[in-house]
């Protein structure tokens, strides 16, 4: 299992970084580096590296095909061992990691038509929730190969004692569901002619902005950013005075790091007239508060499963670790 969880590791970051890279590519505008031609460039799988923008889209290309490449080796070492407890079956790696290769190929295949499209608003939004499913599909593989403190949790370890509570999950679950929004209008708002620009102020949209249809895009992103932000101070207070497992309270601590960097870059980058730099780190920290609240929900209802499996052997339901009975011996 350490060679499967290694290789997750390693696909969930390249995945990572190709989505943040895909970020440098669209506000350098290098979309249109090598034309309408793909998967070549003019023809060439290497070509001359005589022009910034096509040197961008090609590494950008390459950095899709090091990616393919190891969602494959990660299908391939998980097929030769689906026989090994936690590989095959349900909720093993085999079928995430299977999960992860279409979305790959869908993601690749979707990549030209947004070239062809001369990345258009919506193709580059449906582009950009393939890549955040198969951001997630990738870290759920990880949790299933026993990463981020997954296998302790299974294993019901000492050191990530604590139950975790049903509301957790649903709670874990609508924040997943409320960054994955926030990163989708983020994509729209970078995209639609006018939405960047629309509000000037921080927190709002302040004095000097336009009016109409662009604003009202980017404020509802930000919008659904502040609900986010509240809803994760909320879990993290939660899961700390239940004193749930530890790696769901590392989570839970971790995705509101996150989206509190992320309210911080933009309030900067408004606040800056958008600097390059700045909306790079932008779009790359919230495809991160993506994965991180993602992998909180997802191990908080793993846990769950866990618990249940406990609980029917031990008879309790939120901790499955079994209890001290007092026995008074009279003489």
């Amino acid at each position: 299992m350490t060679l499967l969880r290694r290789l997750s590791y390693a696909a969930l970051a390249l995945a990572f970084l190709h989505v943040a890279f895909g970020a440098v590519v669209r506000i350098s505008g290098s979309g249109m580096g090598c034309g309408d031609h793909w998967p070549k460039c003019y023809g060439y799988w290497f070509p001359p590296f005589d022009r910034p923008d096509l040197v961008i889209e090609v590494m950008h290309r390459y950095f899709a095909a090091g990616l393919g490449t190891t969602i494959l080796a990660l299908f391939a070492v998980a097929f030769f061992r689906r026989r090994e407890r936690g590989v095959g079956g349900p909720g093993g790696v085999l079928r995430a990691s299977l999960v992860a290769v279409g979305l790959v190929l869908l993601a690749a295949g979707f990549g030209a038509v947004t070239v062809k499209f001369a990345n258009a608003p919506w193709s580059t939004v449906a582009h950009k929730a393939i890549a955040a499913t198969l951001l997630a599909t990738l870290a759920a593989t990880v949790v299933r190969a026993g990463g981020f403190g997954a296998g302790a949790l299974e294993a019901r370890s000492p050191d990530a004692a604590g139950p975790v509570a049903r509301r957790t999950v649903r709670a874990a679950t609508a924040a997943a569901a409320l960054a994955l929004t926030a990163v989708l209008l983020g994509a729209l708002t970078a995209k639609l002619p006018g939405a960047a620009v629309a509000c000037q102020g921080f927190p709002l949209c302040g004095e000097g902005s336009s009016a109409g249809g662009a604003q009202h895009v980017q404020l509802t992103h930000r919008v659904v950013a502040y609900l986010l932000s509240f809803h994760l101070l909320g879990v993290a207070i939660g899961v700390t005075r239940r004193r749930e497992a530890r790696p769901v309270v590392r989570a839970a601590y971790a995705a509101l790091a996150v989206v509190a960097l992320q309210i911080a870059l933009g309030a900067a980058m408004v606040l800056a007239h958008l600097p390059a730099v700045l909306r790079s780190l932008h779009q790359a920290n919230g495809v991160l508060l993506w994965v991180v609240t993602f992998i909180m929900a997802y191990m908080s209802r793993s846990a769950i499963q866990t618990q249940g499996r406990g609980s029917r052997v031990e008879g309790t339901f939120l901790d499955p670790r079994p209890s001290t009975l007092a026995v008074e011996v009279r003489p």
